[in-house]
C-alpha cells in the first residue's frame, strides 16, 4: 500500500510540474477589434514591429486576470490577419472571439515592449505583426522558407490595411536560438542570421531596417549550458557584423515556468523593455 501511495504521489507531483512548464492562458474576454484606418484621438502615426523567432518570442508566460487594452497599442491577429487592441496572448492562434484552436502561447515580450514606446511617443500608435513559430529552426526564417515567407507576407499585409494612416515598418524584434544550440548548428548560425537580416531588408525595401536580437535563457545546468552560452556569444556579436542591429542581454534573467527554457511572465516583461531601450536607441524619428 505504501509503494502504490508513493507512486501515486509521484505521479501527481509530475503531471503538476507538466501543468506548471505548459500553463495555458486564460482566453476571456474575446479580442477588441479595431478599425485600422482610423487613429485614437491625439496620434499622429502607426509604428509597425514584427514579432519574430521561436516560443519565447510567442510566450509561454502566465497570463494576466485582466488583459490591457491600450487604444495606442495594436496587434495583428496570427490566423485571420485582423486588427485588434492588443492583449496577451499576441500569438493567439485560436479564434478571437471564441478562442477555439488556441494553442499554449501566454506572455511574451512583445506587449511590455511596445508600453515602452507608446509612453516615449505619445503621437504613435504601436502595431504589433507576431510572426513567432514555436521550436522553429533558423533555417525556416531563411529565404524561400516557410516562416520567413510567411513573415513578409504578414509584413505586406499589415502596410496594405494600414496604408490610409500611412503606416511605416520600424524593425524587427528577434528572439530565437535554443532550435540551434547544438554543435551541429552553431557554426553555421552567424551566417544564417546575417543572409536572413539581409533578405528581409531587400524584401521590404527598407536597407537600414532595425533588427533587434536577444539572447536565450542561460538555464539548463552543463553540458547543454555550453551550448546555450556560444548561441549567446552569437548574437551579443551581431551588432559588430551587421549595421544597424542591436542585441538585448537577458543572460541575467534566470526566472522560468518551470522547464529552465521558457521565460516567466516577469522576465519576459523585462525583456521587453530592453527591447524597446535598443529601439529607441536604433530606430531613426
Amino acid at each position: 500500500m505504501r509503494r502504490v501511495f508513493l507512486l501515486c504521489l509521484f505521479a501527481l507531483s509530475s503531471s503538476l510540474h507538466a501543468q506548471k512548464a505548459a500553463t495555458p492562458p486564460p482566453t476571456k474576454p474575446p479580442l477588441v477589434s479595431v478599425d485600422i484606418a482610423k487613429l485614437p484621438e491625439g496620434a499622429t502615426h502607426l509604428d509597425l514591429w514584427l514579432l519574430c523567432g521561436q516560443s519565447n518570442m510567442k510566450g509561454r508566460g502566465v497570463m494576466p486576470e485582466e488583459p490591457k487594452q491600450d487604444t495606442r497599442i495594436v496587434m495583428m491577429h496570427k490566423m485571420d490577419n485582423q486588427w485588434y487592441l492588443a492583449r496577451h496572448p499576441l500569438h493567439l492562434t485560436g479564434d478571437a472571439k471564441t478562442f477555439q484552436g488556441h494553442d499554449n502561447a501566454g506572455v511574451g515580450p512583445g506587449l511590455a515592449f511596445a508600453e515602452v514606446l507608446a509612453a516615449q511617443d505619445k503621437t504613435a500608435v504601436i502595431g504589433l505583426v507576431p510572426c513567432a513559430v514555436g521550436g522553429s529552426s533558423i533555417k525556416l526564417w531563411q529565404k524561400g522558407a516557410k516562416l520567413y515567407e510567411e513573415a513578409i507576407r504578414r509584413a505586406k499585409l499589415a502596410l496594405q490595411t494600414t496604408a490610409p494612416v500611412k503606416a511605416r515598418i520600424r524593425g524587427v524584434i528577434w528572439l530565437q536560438g535554443e532550435a540551434n544550440a547544438n554543435p551541429q548548428e552553431l557554426p553555421l548560425h552567424a551566417e544564417r542570421l546575417r543572409a536572413m537580416i539581409e533578405a528581409l531588408r531587400t524584401d521590404l525595401a527598407l536597407p537600414e531596417l532595425p533588427f533587434i536580437a536577444c539572447t536565450i535563457g542561460e538555464m539548463k545546468p552543463a553540458p547543454q549550458l555550453t551550448n546555450l552560452k556560444a548561441m549567446n556569444e552569437i548574437q551579443l556579436a551581431l551588432p559588430k557584423s551587421v549595421p544597424h542591429t542591436a542585441c538585448v542581454d537577458a543572460r541575467d534573467l534566470k526566472t522560468h515556468i518551470g522547464d529552465a527554457v521558457h521565460f516567466d511572465t516577469a522576465a519576459q516583461n523585462e525583456i521587453g523593455k530592453r527591447f524597446a531601450a535598443k529601439a529607441i536607441q536604433i530606430a531613426k524619428p
